[in-house]
């Protein structure tokens, strides 16, 4: 079942150690298939380099295994939700690379300071508030899906595809397991710029609003003239 998506999803997860998103096995990539309303998703805690294409877990919108000989990885109630909410993304990616992460521990949201954060997110990458203990006592991945759709609820979530979970780390999406694997990566490189600007100029401000629309609406957008047509 899904055996093309379950290629395309091992294909995206081994992305993750190759540009230094994981640790041991603290990440997974998911990708979905909406016609059939199921999406595939990393078994839970299984070695990445004893991984195969065959050991991806099939899942319904509800969490559900649907096929797959492993358990699916912990945090797929969270894909789960995002996919439910945000109807037109095709991957999720959840790691805890480590400056991403370093930003959500400090609970900051990381303001745009440049034009390579310009060039991907539309204004800062939000910070969400913990959970309750009563929501995670409800059901802690369910929840904390819930509480980043709610956060979009009147905002793009394509204008700003992730988010930082206070005292967690970074979910992203894109419109296939490959492009949120690839929003990962800039969120992590942006996250350590943003840090290391910081450490120069503790005063620093963030970029103009003019050059950030400059940037942003370049590569996004009826007027986008950024890259090959």
């Amino acid at each position: 079942m899904l055996e093309e998506l379950k290629k395309e999803v091992y294909e995206a997860n081994m992305l993750l150690p190759k540009y230094g998103l994981v640790t041991f096995t603290w990440g997974n990539v998911s990708g979905v298939d909406r016609e059939k309303k199921l999406f595939v998703i990393k078994p839970s805690g299984v070695e990445y380099e004893k991984l195969t294409p065959e050991d991806m877990v099939v899942v319904d919108f509800d969490g559900n295994k649907v096929e797959g000989r492993y358990n699916p990885s912990s945090d797929t109630a969270t894909h789960a939700v995002l996919y439910s909410q945000f109807d037109d993304i095709g991957g999720v990616v959840h790691t805890h690379s480590a400056w991403a992460t370093s930003w959500a521990q400090a609970g900051r949201s990381i303001p745009c300071y440049g034009t390579t954060h310009a060039d991907y997110f539309y204004g800062s990458v939000p910070c969400l508030r913990v959970l309750t203990k009563e929501e995670m006592d409800e059901g802690y991945e369910k929840n904390t899906g819930v509480l980043i759709a709610d956060y979009f609820k009147d905002k793009d979530h394509n204008a700003v595809q992730g988010v930082l979970c206070k005292n967690h780390g970074p979910f992203c999406w894109g419109k296939n397991a490959e492009d949120a694997v690839h929003t990962a990566v800039v969120l992590e490189e942006v996250a350590k710029m943003a840090a290391r600007t910081e450490t120069v100029n503790p005063r620093v401000e963030p970029t103009p609003q003019h050059l950030q629309d400059k940037h942003y609406y370049r590569k996004h957008g009826e007027n986008a003239y950024y890259g090959q047509r």
